[in-house]
């Protein structure tokens, strides 16, 4: 039987916001990670292939560099035209 239940593992990935704009240099450290720079002055964090103890380890990342996490939302399905920025 393969029934997942949503939120434990029914998922291709997660989005990560976290206040502030996040430096592209950090894009190497992070792992196959698109960085979204928002008007807002958050960064959203697109880790299409993660698994929930991937998520963990994403997690100690950002708690080790101080960041103020806002959200995480796990998604099924990423947009074909993300946008990334350089700053």
């Amino acid at each position: 039987m393969n029934d997942l239940t949503a939120g434990l593992g029914a998922t291709n990935g997660y989005e990560i916001r976290i206040q502030g704009h996040l430096s592209e240099r950090w894009s190497d450290w992070f792992e196959g990670v698109t960085f979204v720079h928002d008007a807002d002055g958050t960064t959203l964090i697109r880790y299409p292939a993660l698994d929930q103890a991937a998520l963990h380890g994403l997690l100690a990342k950002i708690r080790d560099l101080g960041l103020a996490l806002v959200s995480i939302t796990p998604t099924t399905t990423f947009p074909d035209t993300s946008r990334r920025s350089n700053q």
